[in-house]
């Protein structure tokens, strides 16, 4: 299974130059704890990833540091050269490679560098349930087979 076909296409996305507060106002309003800032988009509205923004950025840079938040940019505090992983890229090497940096969640972007998508490992252990529901139910199918032959 590749990893477009387990991402999330529909990602929220900020610019570096947006006030750190409208980050966090994002966050809560779109119920996630992961932003990928963007570059400005090109004529065809592709955009490549400039950095990520995580709610843990903000809490760990910011707040327990007792900055002022309102003078500050996403790109002040975003975590810039973060791990991309290409789409056409095999699940498993994208799980090595986030275990090796230490995320859990990765932007996805095409051949050319541009953003598609956000691979969590919540997408990846619920992919890995519906497998795992699928060879349970395939058992259970050959247990009832077995069963009814041997009546």
């Amino acid at each position: 299974m590749n990893i477009s076909q387990l991402c999330e296409h529909k990602v929220v996305t900020i610019g570096e130059s947006e006030e750190l507060t409208a980050a966090a106002q994002l966050m809560r309003a779109r119920h996630v704890g992961f932003l990928v800032v963007v570059a400005p988009a090109t004529a065809s509205g592709k955009r490549k990833v400039a950095g990520v923004l995580t709610d843990r950025d903000i809490v760990v840079a910011v707040l327990a540091r007792e900055v002022e938040t309102r003078q500050l940019k996403v790109g002040d505090v975003m975590t810039r050269e973060p791990l991309l992983v290409e789409e056409s890229h095999p699940m498993e090497s994208a799980l090595c490679l986030m275990r090796e940096v230490g995320v859990r969640r990765v932007p996805v972007v095409d051949r050319e560098g541009y953003l598609v998508g956000v691979l969590s490992l919540d997408d990846v252990l619920e992919a890995m349930a519906e497998q795992l529901v699928n060879i349970a139910a395939s058992i259970r199918s050959e247990h009832r087979a077995e069963r009814a032959l041997r009546q």
